[in-house]
């Protein structure tokens, strides 16, 4: 099977991957879609489902399993590239951050550390550098598995068809998880599909923790969202895109977490702030009233949307549960919930080890050793995905993540340059959801829940994704058909690399 395309600006590799096809002075290019393509874009979509339903993936038999998916999509790939006769690898940088955390935790394992560390003497198993090796092995395997579903999105998510396809996936099943959610919370609200009790965190929907939920639902709200303010939907869709996204709001408001609900506010600030300043820039030729008039607009469907949201809390929960625990939490007497002494103890752990860190996912292990209370409790994460990075990876990690956020956000904003107003409408609500979760980073945990992190590099793959998922401008087709053939001038974005099969 084979997909059009007539866009003048497909890249490289896409050109040896495909026909051309020239008709009435129009040059279309036909990419090749293998058959062992087509089950990966569907191990990949089935994977952002799976893993959220299998109690979003925290446990070792649901990560068993999003591993082997993982090992299916490797196998897969091969099998495109013997039928092509080419393997295709993309440039995406964003990719390096990724590996760069892979060796890092490989290092960590080294036999590198003296035999005693703080007066504490380690046995012959914990001189790695990580003073828990185990849990860096599984962190190490889990960013593996997530390395290789972000790689396959940014290579076969490559025409404007899966695009739609797999933006489609995302918001459909956001909807139902937020519909499944609420109707658990109303029925059976302290066990997990009306089966499992829980008695030491407050579930929501298939997830054990309910912020992890609201994480969750700030990366699905944020495509239909973010498509609105992008004017990216049709006419006759807005109104069923507008109930999506208000569904999902209040799914998340019901939650009671109030990193999401800051989250929430901030991507929509976010939106706002974007659409305003390149329709600006887009418009600069139109009267002052006019961009004035767009202007007030925005802000009224913002604040008209965050208004239904509430009302749609206060009537399907009574107006009890949601509200009264948003409000109760901040009137404590700590009104961050411990997360103060979480924090200063976190900041000890890495004033101890500040270059490489503990050890990827020794938190847990290490923080009883730094308590300055009983020491009762094991606390597994940091409530602050900042602090973590820089507790379980050092300064090297911190950079790693800075990079990959600064990399992020510079080529999310060149993709919003395209004409293709769809795209832009991804690429801006993409960004949007990512956005979100790394607010929300600072109260919580959210991206150390699987299927949370599959799906933010999704997005982040859909925020940089390159040329080949654009439709051409008519501008670009009458260009086309005064000069049908590709020059090289014309391909500056190759976002691929090519490797011969032998």
């Amino acid at each position: 099977m084979t997909t059009s395309i007539s866009n003048p600006e497909i890249d490289a590799i896409s050109l040896r991957t495909s026909t051309e096809i020239v008709d009435a002075g129009v040059t279309t290019y036909r990419i090749r879609h293998t058959l062992a393509s087509r089950f990966l874009v569907l191990v990949v979509c089935l994977a952002i489902v799976l893993s959220a339903l299998a109690y979003g993936t925290v446990h070792y038999w649901a990560l068993g399993i999003f591993s082997l998916g993982a090992l299916a999509v490797l196998i897969l790939w091969f099998v495109d590239a013997w039928t092509l006769g080419t393997l295709r690898v993309s440039k995406n940088l964003l990719q390096l951050p990724l590996l760069g955390a892979i060796v890092l935790g490989i290092v960590q394992l080294l036999p590198l550390r003296s035999a005693t560390t703080a007066g504490i003497i380690n046995t012959g198993l914990s001189r790695s550098l990580s003073l828990d090796p185990n849990s860096t092995k599984l962190v190490i395997v889990q960013l593996v598995a997530l390395l290789i579903y972000f790689s396959a999105v940014l290579v076969f998510i490559d025409t404007p068809h899966r695009l739609h396809l797999l933006v489609r996936t995302i918001m459909i099943f956001g909807f139902c998880l937020a519909v499944f959610g609420m109707t658990q919370s109303f029925t059976s609200p302290t066990k997990v599909y009306w089966l499992r009790e829980l008695t030491q965190s407050t579930a929501f929907g298939p997830f054990i923790n309910r912020h992890h939920f609201a994480g969750y639902m700030e990366l699905t709200l944020a495509l239909p969202l973010g498509l609105l303010f992008a004017g990216a939907v049709d006419r006759e869709k807005r109104l069923l895109y507008v109930f999506i996204a208000m569904i999902m709001g209040v799914a998340l408001f019901m939650t009671g977490s109030r990193g999401g609900v800051v989250s929430f506010l901030a991507q929509v600030l976010f939106f706002v702030v974007v659409s305003a300043l390149w329709r600006r820039d887009s418009e600069h030729r139109a009267k002052k009233t006019s961009r004035v008039r767009g202007a007030a607009l925005r802000i009224g469907f913002a604040v008209a949307l965050i208004i239904a949201v509430l009302i749609g809390v206060i009537y399907m929960g009574g107006g009890d549960v949601p509200i009264t625990r948003l409000v109760d939490t901040v009137n404590t007497d700590d009104p961050t919930t411990g997360r103060a002494h979480f924090w200063s103890v976190t900041v000890e752990m890495i004033k101890a080890h500040p270059f490489l860190g503990t050890g990827l996912g020794a938190f847990g292990v290490i923080y009883t050793r730094f308590d300055t209370r009983n020491g009762m409790f094991r606390l597994e994460q940091a409530h602050n995905d900042y602090l973590q990075v820089l507790s379980d990876a050092g300064i090297l990690g911190a950079l790693l993540a800075f990079a990959f956020v600064v990399l992020l956000f510079s080529r999310a904003f060149k993709r919003m340059g395209t004409r293709d107003q769809f795209r832009r409408g991804v690429a801006l609500a993409s960004l949007g959801g990512c956005l979100a979760v790394l607010v929300h980073s600072f109260f919580d945990f959210t991206l150390h829940t699987t299927a949370n992190a599959l799906l933010f590099l999704v997005l982040v793959a859909l925020a940089t994704l390159n040329g080949r998922v654009e439709h051409m401008s008519q501008r670009r087709r009458r260009r086309s058909r005064r000069t049908p053939e590709l020059k090289p001038a014309e391909t500056p974005d190759l976002n691929e690399a090519v490797v011969k099969v032998i």
